[in-house]
């Protein structure tokens, strides 16, 4: 091991403490045909990856530091997965969580050649006759692509995204490892597991979908501008569509000063609280009026120029139907107004899975739980990212499936608020998102929305009582013909008359137990005869039946204690 590593190992442990570690779990199938992926390629990787694993000593656990830097080792498939993780705190525990928000995006750039028969494969005619330069230093290099800063032949200077050879069939190929391990690990672990893989892998593959064809992230550019095109203080790289390919995006080049060197932007004349309320606004227009946002909305994809924040990378955009924006927007405000049963109807509402077992009484105390914990705030004070995250944890211990829209979503938020942060200190990002919502609203459509929800409440509420009427006179017509019977049902017992019949008998019984002690004692002291050794026969039978009985009955209820337990 070099030295380097060995060192940065100890440190882990140099602390004194404990420190959390984790195993190694895996997740499902992809469409490997697609990407050239064959059983010998799989096997070959497999190899690598657990050469690479077994380095890390994975069996005997991973800090959050060698978890980094094993995913690191692993490639760009696993930095992507190690991202997604890292905002997956109802997943992982915070101390990982915070440790993967390291992992490196700037990794080792594709040399010229490469790039330029990168490029050439792309377009039918030679690239000379598209581009007149090419810087050979890139903007920027990710795991996926790298950036280059370019000029066309008709003069615009552009932004030139190009794939690096083969990450395709790499990334496809680590997703298909992953998904047979994970199935195998839900055999073996059944509904256990410490992480929930699957849906890891799942939000893993649809990115890996949209980031690696730039068809989309072109045409997103496109949405976006025509979605923002009246706003003034927002804007994006336009797209020169006929260049872009599945793989090379040809955009605008924007040259801007970053939204995180905030030193600057004051010496520009730019008022912070300004653009970090103009971000939120906007933001907030993306979700709830456009339904098409910004899923990674981090310091390096925003620039101010000119006056106006720009988003330079739209390679991972997030959509909410008209549906969502309602369930998501009733869902805020029933935790300002500590409506548990609210709370409930817009959860339930964006689920995807079947809902019909779900336990009600047991969700709503666990939404009580979470309405304790961010209700008593003002709504100003609500912490977007922290509400969204717990509530898909408590979600999915009661089995409720939510789409993988609602965690990108809780993810973007998170990474907006750390943005504002330097703008808004103290500022709620809700705060901000409801004064939008409110300006947006005419008088009109607030009553209009009054009106629909009257009607649907009235509605509910009138097949209520036409069911409970209903109920009520055939139960009336039963108890006539005496045919109405009781069915007793108690929270946590599968068969409550026969647990109210064990409990009469273990009072019974213990009942008994101290009769049998207390008529011992009166037989003792009134030395009743036969006496043997001066000792009453009788009242010596009577402790030792009452201590049998008695040590019998509390056998029993510890049994029956563990039995539970187990269950």
């Amino acid at each position: 091991m070099r030295e380097a590593e060995r060192s940065e190992r100890a440190a882990d442990y140099d602390s004194g403490s404990r420190t959390e570690t984790i195993g190694l779990l895996g997740a499902r199938r992809v469409g490997s045909d697609q990407y050239r992926v064959t059983r010998a390629s799989k096997t070959a990787r497999l190899g690598e990856i657990l050469a690479i694993a077994g380095r890390y000593d994975i069996l005997h656990g991973l800090t959050p530091r060698t978890l980094r830097k094993l995913l690191e080792e692993l490639g760009p498939t696993f930095v992507k997965a190690g991202q997604i993780l890292s905002m997956r705190s109802e997943i992982l525990p915070e101390s990982f969580c915070r440790e993967l928000t390291k992992l490196r995006t700037d990794v080792e750039p594709m040399d010229r050649d490469t790039l330029l028969e990168a490029l050439r494969a792309e377009y039918d005619v030679p690239i000379e006759e598209i581009f007149d330069a090419i810087d050979d230093v890139p903007l920027g290099s990710a795991s996926v692509a790298q950036v280059h800063k370019a000029r066309l032949v008709t003069g615009e200077l552009v932004a030139v995204k190009v794939q690096r050879p083969q990450v395709q069939e790499r990334m496809a190929q680590d997703i298909s490892i992953m998904r047979s391990l994970a199935r195998r690990a839900q055999r073996i672990m059944g509904s256990d597991q410490f992480v929930d893989l699957t849906s890891v892998v799942d939000e893993l593959w649809q990115s890996f979908r949209e980031e690696t064809d730039f068809l989309v992230e072109a045409h997103s550019l496109q949405e976006f501008r025509r979605n923002n095109a009246d706003v003034r203080f927002i804007e994006a790289p336009k797209p020169y569509l006929r260049l872009c390919t599945r793989h090379v995006v040809v955009m605008d080049y924007v040259e801007g000063i970053p939204i995180g060197d905030t030193e600057r932007l004051v010496r520009e004349g730019y008022d912070l609280a300004e653009i970090g309320t103009k971000l939120v606004d906007n933001y907030a227009r993306q979700m709830l009026d456009d339904g098409f946002f910004h899923a990674d909305p981090h310091p390096g994809n925003l620039v101010v120029r000119g006056g106006k924040i720009v988003y330079l990378d739209l390679g991972i955009m997030g959509r909410l139907t008209s549906h969502d924006r309602k369930a998501l927007s009733d869902m805020i405000f029933a935790v300002g107004r500590r409506d548990a049963a609210g709370l409930k109807g817009g959860l339930l509402r964006f689920a995807v899975s079947e809902t019909s077992d779900v336990d009600h009484a047991h969700l709503l105390g666990d939404l009580d739980a979470i309405i304790d914990g961010f209700g008593d705030a003002d709504l100003a004070e609500l912490d977007m990212g922290a509400f969204l995250n717990t509530l898909i944890a408590m979600a999915r211990r009661n089995d409720i499936e939510l789409p993988g829209t609602v965690t990108m979503l809780a993810r973007s938020l998170v990474t907006l608020e750390g943005v504002v942060d330097a703008f808004l200190p103290g500022v709620s990002i809700v705060e901000i998102i409801t004064q939008h919502v409110r300006s947006h609203l005419e008088p009109g459509d607030v009553v209009r929305q009054e009106v629909a929800r009257l009607s649907e409440d009235s509605v509910a509420a009138t097949h209520g009582l036409l069911g409970a009427a209903s109920q009520a006179d055939l139960a009336m017509s039963m108890l006539t013909r005496g045919q109405l019977r009781m069915n007793l049902d108690l929270a946590g017992s599968e068969d409550p008359m026969h647990d109210m019949a064990r409990a009469a008998d273990r009072l019974t019984m213990g009942i008994i137990i101290a009769g049998l002690f207390i008529g011992s004692s009166v037989v003792y002291y009134a030395r009743i005869k036969p006496v043997i050794f001066g000792i009453p026969v009788i009242g010596f039978l009577g402790y030792l039946i009452a201590l049998a009985l008695g040590f019998w009955l509390v056998r029993q209820i510890i049994l029956e204690g563990r039995g539970r337990h187990r269950r």
